[in-house]
């Protein structure tokens, strides 16, 4: 069974930083971020295939990199300059597709709230 367990989210003040991790039991081919900020549908942060490329979410920003080590089987999600409206539960998925949907398994999900 694919399991996916995500780290790393928290509180911060608007403009400051977190890296979010997630390990996978298995080698993935496309890993990816959601978040679900309250109130509205869970939405594509961006994706990553094992070669490195990205596909963004529909907003996307450069204040948020997706990285990821093959090796390690892990996927990050570096947030810089955060914002009130980032605040969301961030959840990891895997997949075999390289498509904007999202992959067949999903992290327990971290959150992030960011507020002064």
């Amino acid at each position: 069974q694919v399991q996916l367990v995500e780290s790393g989210g928290g509180s911060v003040q608007p403009g400051e930083s977190l890296r979010l991790s997630c390990v996978a039991s298995v080698n993935i081919y496309v890993m990816a971020w959601f978040r679900q900020a309250p109130g509205k549908q869970r939405e594509l942060v961006a994706k990553i295939n094992d070669a490195g490329l990205i596909i963004h979410g529909d907003s996307p920003t450069d204040r948020f990199i997706i990285s990821r080590d093959n090796a390690k089987k892990m996927v990050y999600l570096d947030m810089s300059s955060l914002k009130p409206e980032d605040t969301a539960v961030y959840y990891c998925n895997g997949g075999s597709v390289f498509v904007r949907d999202p992959g067949p398994y999903w992290g327990q999900g971290t959150q992030v709230t960011v507020s002064s």
